[in-house]
């Protein structure tokens, strides 16, 4: 049973389909390689920036250790400090008449960790369409294929199982290589959706001590400068 048969022999529609699961393959083990590779970068850009922010002295050492970070706690560390900062010096304004202090810093906050959880999120609905339409796509080749290879039998007049079994056989490839796109996609994608749902829980303490801390700051006399 050789694979490039079907590309040899194969109509139109059975090369579709084989050269579509081949770049589903393609596109989910880059997703895989890709996504992945991220989420353990931003998993330790996380704990390392967490702990750095926790362990400086005051605010505008911990701000300085987190210019030249772009993970998703330093994002989050820079929109709430830009929030307080902003409700500050314009406290005597109608802004800050308008809102209090902590709703002001919870908004910002919270924007910033949607769009962290929603970056997050790339890449997940491209492995679960492929994990739920893989299969089925194979199918429709097999189907295809065993279809063509019957009415040839049937018009070449050949009732032999070593006339049936060659070309039903090159048929069933397509369910093969729509289960070899497919499996590889649903472990992905549920390893990567946990994945992220621990680091959406974390984000979400994070933002949480990071909220109480900015609000005790701005009861202090001198505030955040």
């Amino acid at each position: 049973m050789n694979v490039l048969t079907v590309f040899q022999q194969g109509d139109a529609v059975l090369i579709s389909v084989f050269m579509i699961l081949i770049l589903m393959s393609v596109l989910t083990w880059y997703l895989i390689i890709v996504r992945g590779a991220q989420t353990l970068q931003a998993r330790r850009a996380n704990r390392s920036t967490e702990s750095a922010l926790w362990s400086a002295p005051d605010w505008q050492q911990a701000e300085n250790g987190l210019a030249h970070s772009q993970g998703q706690v330093a994002n989050l560390a820079r929109a709430g400090l830009a929030a307080l900062r902003l409700h500050q010096s314009q406290a005597s304004r109608a802004l800050g008449q308008a809102c209090g202090v902590d709703e002001f810093v919870t908004r910002a906050i919270r924007k910033v960790l949607a769009q962290e959880n929603a970056r997050q999120e790339a890449g997940l609905t491209v492995l679960a369409s492929i994990g739920s339409t893989a299969p089925f796509i194979g199918l429709f080749g097999t189907v295809w294929g065993i279809y063509h290879a019957l009415v040839n039998i049937g018009q070449a007049g050949q009732m032999s199982i070593g006339a049936v079994a060659g070309p039903i056989g090159e048929a069933l490839i397509a369910t093969a290589a729509g289960l070899a796109a497919a499996i590889p996609a649903v472990l992905a994608y549920n390893a990567l959706t946990r994945a992220q749902r621990v680091m959406a829980q974390e984000l979400d303490y994070f933002a949480h001590d990071l909220h109480a801390q900015l609000l005790t700051q701005s009861g202090e006399q001198d505030g955040v400068r």
